[in-house]
């Protein structure tokens, strides 16, 4: 099995990805909003500058010019912060991109808490709520370097809108290079018969320290990785439920409109079980990522706690 490095950073993988894809494919064309080394489009830029553009801060302009490239054969792939992407451009995204079904690829990083330093307001919370409520977007929180260069291709070969979740510092890498991420599967990392942890993006690491953690103390905890909220695979959900009988939700996101939401809808409507919810009450402050996660509850220690009231619920 092919190793892996202990960290990368996903916003870099996903600029150094498109610079291949680029090479490879004529119709990839690249819009940014003023942060193009933030978000490594610059590297595209450097290469292919006929077919870049830089909109500056004007992300309802740049969603509309990537819905007529769209329209016109090309392959648009967006890029700026989360809270950019999503947040300000909202109704072009709806009615210019959804609606159309446009071939239109929105990848926006520095999302959730782990934008740090940057605060509250750049803290994307709320970007997989708003991507989620599209119909027709396929939406991916990857959860790794390895997952992410994958999740990429793969939109750039799958027609239809995408809106793909990546972030600012390096994070743990937890997929070896043999791993074939498979769109709107998930993946069943660790096997388990107590309870069940449901995670997306940064918090399957997590996810997986706590399981394993847990497993010293004789708990045995499953571990999906639902890299795909939209389209959603229901039957992994309602399989962990039948057979563990108890499941938590982890996610760097706000509590509602994510994953907490979207696994809570098929619990309720196909096979109730005790859920416990891992995620974000509300905005957070300027600060170390690290220190924020664990402030505001999204550390190993905080599943874990999240698992033993799930399985203390099974009663």
């Amino acid at each position: 099995m092919a190793t892996a490095p202990a960290a990368a950073s996903t916003r870099e993988i996903y600029g150094r990805t498109l610079l291949e894809l680029g090479r490879e494919n004529a119709d990839v064309v690249v819009l940014g909003g003023d942060l193009n080394k933030s978000t490594f489009t610059h590297l595209f830029a450097a290469e292919y500058p006929d077919r870049f553009f830089d909109f500056g801060p004007a992300e309802q302009n740049m969603m509309g010019v990537a819905a007529g490239l769209a329209a016109s054969g090309k392959i648009p792939f967006v890029s700026t912060f989360a809270v950019f992407g999503t947040g300000r451009p909202f109704d072009q995204l709806r009615v210019a991109i959804a609606q159309p079904h446009l071939n239109v690829k929105v990848v926006c990083t520095h999302a959730g808490l782990l934008t740090g330093e940057d605060g509250m307001s750049a803290q994307g919370i709320e970007d997989l709520a708003l991507a989620c409520s599209l119909p027709g977007f396929t939406v991916v929180a990857p959860s790794d370097a390895i997952e992410t260069r994958q999740a990429v291709r793969v939109a750039a070969e799958t027609h239809g809108p995408f809106y793909i979740r990546l972030y600012r510092p390096a994070t743990p890498v937890v997929h070896s290079e043999d791993y074939e991420f498979e769109l709107g599967k998930a993946e069943e990392m660790v096997l388990g018969q107590d309870a069940t942890i449901i995670a997306t993006g940064t918090m399957v690491p997590v996810a997986l320290q706590a399981s394993s953690n847990m497993g010293e103390h004789g708990m045995s905890v499953r571990v999906i990785n639902m890299h795909t909220l939209q389209p959603f695979d229901e039957e992994a959900v309602l399989k962990a439920a039948h057979e563990t009988g108890a499941i938590v939700t982890a996610e760097e996101h706000y509590v509602h409109g994510g994953l907490a939401s979207i696994v809570g809808r098929v619990l309720g409507e196909r096979r109730p079980v005790p859920l416990e919810v891992v995620s974000l009450s509300g905005y957070a402050e300027s600060g170390q990522p690290a220190e924020l996660l664990t402030k505001y509850g999204l550390g190993v220690s905080d599943v874990e706690s999240a698992v033993r009231q799930a399985v203390q619920r099974k009663g």
